[in-house]
Parts: C-alpha cells; structure tokens; sequence
C-alpha cells in the first residue's frame, strides 16, 4: 500500500482488521484523510505517521492500539481532526501536541493516560472540542485553558483531577458544554461560570465541591442540563434556576441544599427529570410540580419536608418515578391518584401518610415498583393491588394494616419482592400466594396470621428467602428450600409449627406415607412418559403432514426428536430432570408469562437452556396450540441470531422445551441494572440491534411462508457472553399465507405492540416493524420510550420547524435522549446512532403502510450513516426529523 504514492484518502474504517498499523503508511505523503477507526489493530502507532505532513483529518479511534501517544504527531502541522480515542494508550499526552494549530476537534477519551494536562494544549486557540474523560489523568486543571476562545465542547470527566475549577473558565464565552464530573476537585464553584452565556451543559457531580451554587448560574435562560449531585454544597438554590424555563435534566442530589423548597421551585415547561433528594431542604411540596407537564422522573427523597401531597401533582400525568420517601409527610394519599397512569415506581415510604389506600390505584395498570413502608396506614390492603400485571416489588411493612390478605394479589405474577411485615394482618395464608412464580423474597413476620402454611408453596422453586415469625401458624414447613434453610429467627415465635430444621420441633406423623405417597406416582409417571410422548410426538408429526404434505416423514421426524443432542425422548426426559434437579429453583435463571427457564449442564457437558411451560395440561388448547407453535416455529428456521431448539418434551407432568443456552440473558434484565448496563457500550447496543434486524429479516423475507413473531419485546432477546443477540420465545408466532390474510387475536407484549392492532385483527410483518422500533429505542434509551415519542410519531403535513416551537420535545438534544448510564458516544459513533434512530421513527410510523420492511432496515442498518455537520450535543431531535424521511 506505500507504494500509492498519489493516494489522498484512505477509508478503511468499521471493519475486522487486526494486526499492526503499517509503517509503510508514512510513505503516502499526499494523504490528507486517514480512517482507520473501529477495527481491531493493536500494537504502537508507527513513527512513519510523523511524516504525513498533509495530513488533515487522522482517525484511529476504537482499536487496541497500545504504547504512548508519539511526540512526532506534532509535526502534522495540517490536521484539524486528531481522534485517538476508546484504545489502550497510556503514558502523558506529549506536550508536542501543543504545535497542532490548526487543530479543532481533539479527542483522546477511553484510554489509560496519566499525568497532567499539558500546558501547552492550551495553546490550540481554534479547537471547538475537547475530549480526555475516562483516563488517569492527575494535578489540576491548567488556568491557561481559559486561552481556548473557540472551545464548543470541554470533557474531562472520569479522570483524578485535584484542586479548584479555575475562575479561567469564564473566558470561554462559546462554550456549551462543560463536563467535569467525577473527578477529585474541591473548592467552590467559581462565580465566573455565570459568564458562560451559551451553556446549555454543566456536569460536576461526584466531586468534593464546598460552598454555594452560583446564583445566576441560569442567568442566560439556555441551561438545560446541570448536575451537581453528589458533593458538599451548602446554602439555597439558586433563585435563577426558579425561573429557568430551559432546564431539562437537573440533579442536585446528595448535598447539604437548604431553603425552602416551596419557595424555590418554579413552572418548567420542559423538565424531564430533576432529582434534589438527600438534602436538607424543608417547607412542603410545592403545587407548581403539577404545571410541569413534560415531567417524568421526580425525587425529593430524604429531606425534612412536611404536609401533605398536594392533590395537584395528579396532574404531572406523564411522571414515570416519583419518589417523596424519607421525609415528614402526613395525611392521606390525594384522591386522584389514578390519573397518574404513566407511574412505574412510586416511593412514600419512610413518612407518617395515614387512612387508606385509595382503591383507584388499581388504575396504574403500568405500576412496576411500590413502596408505602414505615407510615400510619390503616385498613385492609386493597385488592385492587392485584390488578399490576408489572409489579415485581411491593412493601406495605411497618403501618397499621389489619384483616387479611387479598385473596388478588396471586395475580402479580412478575413480583419479585413482597414485604408485608409489621402489620396486624389475620387469617390464613391464601393458598393462591403460589401463583407468584417469580416471587424470591416474601416477609409476613410480625403479624397475626394463623393456620397452617399451605403446601403450595412447595412449587414456589424461584423463592429464596422467608420471614414468618411471630404470627400464630402452626404445622409442618413446606418442602420448600426457602423454608427448609431458613434462619431460626425467619421462624420462630410461632404457634407450633414443626419439622427437620434448626429451632422446630419434629414433626411425628405422616412423613412415611407422604413419601410413599410420592414414590408411587413418580414411578406410576415414570411409566406413563414414553406412551404420553409417543402420544404427543404422532400428534406433532399429523400436523406437520397437513401443513407440509410435500415433506418426508424422516425429516419430519428428525425435527421434533431430540436427535440434535444425540438423545432419544427418554432418555433427553431423564437427563433435563437429572440436570436441573427436578427443576429445582436454584437453577431457575428466569420466569415469564408462559413458563420458567433453567440451566442445565448434560453430560455430553452440552450447557442448555430448558424452558418448562406452566402446569396447564388440562385440556386448554390454548396451551397446546402455543407449545406446539413454538415447536414448528423454531424448526422451519435457522438463522445466526434466532435461539436454536434442541428438543422438547410434552408430558402432563412437565412440558418444555430445550434451547441453546445464551449466557447473559434477556436484555430487558441487562439494560434493568445500571451496573451490566454501563458494560453495555454503544458499539455493543448498535450490534444487538442490527442483529434483532437481521433476524426479523429472514423470518418476513426469507422463509415461506413468510412468519410474524408478534412478541418482538426487550424480554425475548437474548445476549450470549458477546452481546451478539438471539431473537427468541415464538409462542405466538404467526405463518403468513401469501394468498389471503391472517386474522389473530391480540397478542405481544403491553408496549411493544402496534397501534393498529387496537382497531383491527389482521397480523402482517409490519407489526414486528413497529415493535423493532421500540426495542431499538428502548436500546438506545436505557429504558422503555413510553409515549416519549408519541409528539414526533403523530405529525401531520404541517411545518416541522413550527412544531419544533409547539412541541419542547424537539428542541431536545439528542443527547438527551441517550441513555445517561453510559459516556456521549464518540464522533464516529455518534453518526451511526443517529442514522438508527432516524430508523427508528420510520419504524414507529403509526400508519404501517408508511413503515419499511424489515429488509428496507437491516440495509440501511448496514450502509447508512448520517454525517455530522456540528457535535451531537448541538442536534436536537427536531432537526433530526427533518432529514428525508425514510421509505419503505
């Protein structure tokens, strides 16, 4: 290639190329643009570089190149563009870069290097960006930075850096931007940041910063992001954030705030999020909360606030989190509660609230997580709390409830957490509580339960840990593995109740014939396996014949058998029951709607995934027709992103089914916890949504006939150790007939599904469109989009620059929208993420004929990538919509 001797621009980027960046590079003297970024070369960036004196623009971001920054880069005198970031280099950054003049956009983030900023960066009067966050850098911030006149963008977030913002940084009238969060800076923040008349963006939290926020901090009225969390400010808040319309996301969270919080709050048109929780602010919660129609997430936790919840918060109807806990809130909750719909998790605990819970809070059908602990309620629990098919926490510990436990709350079958300790509940424990498949930790200690614990519980294999004490129940402990190694103390101050653990009495009758009992239908349906699967098998394989009259019965059969794994039905039986222990819970690695899924390790050291449907074998054909669909599903198609079937039992004991097993499992779990979110970088998240792409592809365009998932969701894909995704679940999966159209029933998931299935029962590939759409947003986003984009998704013909003025969701930066757990992406991603979420509305069109096909968007996926005129944090979504619009 040094032979190219005329070559001018060389583009090799977003490849697999490995090795070695060559020397022989040095002898393109004429080159001006070199992209190499998004590879996998490693070792040191050659010396021969240094002598490509017309370079102009040089990019070797996201690779594994190793060593120092070589000091001979300062003699490329012509670069505007230098982009070492998201490598392994270490070492200083070399003074020398101080020659690169006419440099503009600097950015080295995403490495391991140390040592102090040098000086003589500060001397690149014409650079608009910045980046060295996520390294080691040390010492403080230079005070010649104010130099930087033309500075747009500054980052040095995630580094060590020690001692005071410099009062230089007023200097830098231009900036918009201005990130110095976690680092080790203390001191106050210098009053001259009010100079700052274009900043939109200040990030400082997790620091050691003391004193006031400055005053007019929003002076300029263009603030829309501020984030002090997390320090030792003192004093109140700012009167100009008051009356701040511009603020969009503001933390302050985690200081030592005073003032009045009644007095300091204003109406903000277009909040999204603000968290001031953990300071010491007092007065009541202010009405005004109520005119922030754009709200979402609210906290406010941990501070001395008193009164009651004004009614008029009800009217903030689009807030997602509220959380008021830990402060001194008295009365009753507001009538009206129930037109909070958009509510995910609600938090009051740690409050003196007394009365009742409203009944209405049945209507918050999208309610995930509930905490009313440690206040003066009073009454039954509502059995309308049963009604939240997506609660997965509920505490109710510590208040004055009485009577018994509703018979309902069987029904919230996702809850993971149910605490209703310390209260003066009576009567038995519903036996329907097994009905909670997903419950792992369940506490009624200290109440006044009664009777016997109900033997149901024995198929609770997903529990891990009880607390019963102090009630009045009596008997034997279930066979449960919660209770059987539950502590003393989760047990005792009971009535009587008895067997084989630390702290009980034995129990003295009825265990031998139990386990008679036991042993005799075990081995009565030991015997009745191979005529039920045989029965089962002949079934499957009638279907297929009438379906597919021109395929062999070998094949047929080959397909349904376990023949993948080399097993034969009984024998695959045995070995599934051998390797999850008899579906012991301690294997259980999720549960869903239709069934639970454990790991087991066979002994061809085969690592599966065993799906085993609920117990519903009892004649529903419901069952049967989703169980068997799954089967013919999944053995019509083979393709690199879809979950493989191995093989499958259907038996009235246990029905499942046997996949590959994918190692990090659904990604709705991963994008859940901010820790596994955090690892999930953009490069990862852009690969997982192109592969859902390529999957739903194949499914529409390249099998006949062609099939329709229905249930695209963020819970049916699945992430191996790569990230690479797995399409899976198709219980409800659809085979299109080309010649007529196909009616169905609702199905999918709430959130996921099409707008248009509300009105009609026709089911073609554009529902799976629309459905991609939100799992690519909500990949994007870190979270479910909700009716987030509901603004964008219903614009009619009319101007999109008018509605960028009616509608503040458009005049957010796209940036904003990112999820926040996770670093801006770097300029090379930040096109193909913006291409996507332009791909993204398409897909989210509520007229489907105005949707792309599937193979439309795993081509664009592949090929388009917006170029960027200005940073990403300067382009709003407005303007993104403004591109032509993608077609299908």
């Amino acid at each position: 290639m040094g032979k190219l001797k005329s070559l001018e621009v060389l583009i090799l980027y977003e490849n697999q190329l490995n090795g070695s960046i060559p020397s022989s590079l040095g002898q393109l003297t004429n080159l001006n643009t070199l992209y190499l970024y998004s590879n996998n070369l490693s070792g040191t960036i050659p010396k021969e570089i240094g002598k490509l004196k017309s370079l102009v623009d040089l990019e070797l971001s996201e690779n594994q190149l190793s060593g120092s920054i070589p000091s001979y880069l300062g003699q490329l005198t012509n670069l505007t563009t230098l982009y070492l970031d998201s490598n392994n280099l270490s070492d200083t950054i070399p003074k020398e870069i101080g020659k690169l003049k006419s440099l503009v956009d600097l950015e080295l983030s995403y490495n391991q290097l140390s040592g102090s900023i040098p000086t003589s960066l500060c001397d690149l009067t014409n650079l608009t960006t910045l980046y060295l966050y996520h390294n080691n850098l040390s010492s403080t911030i230079p005070k010649e930075i104010g130099k930087l006149k033309s500075l747009v963008d500054l980052d040095l977030s995630e580094n060590q850096l020690s001692g005071s913002i410099p009062t230089s940084l007023g200097d830098l009238t231009n900036l918009t931007a201005l990130y110095l969060r976690a680092n080790n800076l203390s001191g106050s923040i210098p009053e001259e940041i009010e100079n700052l008349k274009k900043l939109a963006t200040l990030q400082l939290g997790n620091n050691h910063l003391i004193g006031y926020i400055p005053q007019n901090i929003c002076y300029n009225g263009q603030l829309q992001n501020l984030s002090v969390s997390n320090n030792h400010l003192t004093g109140p808040i700012p009167k100009s954030l008051k009356t701040c319309k511009s603020l969009f996301r503001v933390h302050l969270n985690g200081n030592q705030l005073t003032g009045n919080i009644s007095e300091d709050i204003g109406v903000y048109p277009n909040l999204d999020f603000i968290d001031i929780s953990h300071n010491m602010l007092y007065g009541e919660i202010s009405q005004k909360w109520g005119q922030c129609s754009q709200l979402k997430t609210l906290i406010i936790a941990g501070n001395n606030l008193t009164g009651s919840i004004p009614p008029e918060i009800v009217n903030a109807d689009k807030i997602h989190e509220l959380d008021l806990s830990s402060n001194h809130l008295v009365g009753a909750i507001p009538k009206g509660f129930g037109r909070m719909t958009s509510l995910q998790k609600l938090m009051l605990n740690g409050n003196q609230l007394s009365s009742s819970i409203p009944s209405e809070f049945g209507l918050l059908v999208d309610l995930e997580y509930l905490d009313l602990s440690s206040n003066r309620f009073n009454g039954s629990i509502v059995s309308t709390l049963g009604d939240f098919p997506k609660m997965y926490h509920l505490n109710l510990s510590n208040n004055h409830f009485s009577q018994g436990i509703p018979f309902k709350l069987e029904k919230l079958v996702q809850l993971n957490e149910l605490d209703l300790s310390h209260n003066s509940l009576e009567g038995s424990i519903p036996p329907a509580i097994s009905n909670m498949e997903s419950l792992q930790t369940l506490n009624l200690s200290h109440n006044n339960l009664s009777g016997f614990i109900p033997s149901s519980i024995e198929g609770m294999h997903g529990l891990l840990y009880v607390d019963v004490s102090y009630n009045e129940l009596e008997g034997p402990l279930p066979n449960n593995k919660a209770f059987q190694q539950a502590l003393p103390e989760a047990l005792k101050g009971n009535k009587g109740l008895c067997g084989s653990v630390e702290g009980l009495q034995p129990c003295t009758h009825g265990s031998r014939n139990n386990r008679n009992r036991v042993f005799g239908i075990t081995f009565f349906l030991i015997a009745a396996i191979i005529l039920l699967s045989a029965f089962f098998t002949i079934k499957f394989i009638v279907e297929r014949k009438k379906k597919h009259p021109n395929k062999a019965e070998k094949n047929l059969h080959e397909e349904i058998s376990f023949s993948v794994l080399n097993f034969d039905g009984k024998s695959m039986y045995e070995e599934i029951i051998r390797a999850t222990e008899n579906f012991d819970s301690t294997n259980c690695i999720g549960s869903g709607g239709q069934g639970s899924v454990y790991i087991a390790n066979l002994s061809s050291n085969n690592i599966v995934a065993v799906k085993k449907l609920h117990q519903l074998w009892d004649g529903e054909k419901n069952f049967e027709k989703t169980f068997l669909n799954e089967i013919r599903a999944l053995t019509e198609i083979r393709h690199r992103n879809i979950v493989k079937l191995y093989g499958f039992c259907s038996h009235h004991r246990h029905s499942f089914l046997v996949y590959e097993f994918v190692e990090r499992g659904s990604l709705i779990a991963i994008l859940s916890k901010d820790e596994e979110a955090k690892e999930m970088g953009w490069r990862k998240r852009v690969n997982i949504i192109n592969g859902v792409a390529h999957a739903l592809a194949y499914m529409h365009h390249d099998c006949v006939p062609p099939i329709v998932h229905q249930d695209i969701s963020s819970k049916n894909i699945l992430l191996d150790s790569e990230y690479k995704a797995f399409v899976s679940d198709f219980g409800t999966a659809k085979f299109l007939n080309p010649d007529s159209t196909t009616w169905t029933a609702i199905a999918g998931t709430y959130g996921y599904v099409a707008p248009e299935l509300a009105y009609t029962m026709e089911v073609n590939e554009k529902c799976d469109v629309y459905s991609f759409g939100v799992v690519s947003m909500e990949t994007i986003m870190g979270r479910h989009p909700g009716d987030f984009f509901s603004s964008f998704l219903s614009m009619s013909s009319s101007s999109m620059s008018s509605l960028a003025l009616t509608l503040p969701p458009h005049q957010m930066s796209v940036v904003d929208v990112l999820d926040q757990r996770i670093l801006p992406p770097t300029h090379q991603e930040a096109g193909e993420l913006l291409s996507l979420v332009k791909i993204a509305f398409s897909c989210l069109n509520p007229s489907p004929h105005s949707r792309p096909t599937m193979k439309k968007v795993s081509q664009l996926l592949s090929t388009s990538k917006l170029h960027l005129s200005k940073p990403m944090r300067m382009i709003t979504c407005g303007e993104l919509l403004t591109l032509d619009p993608l077609t299908a």
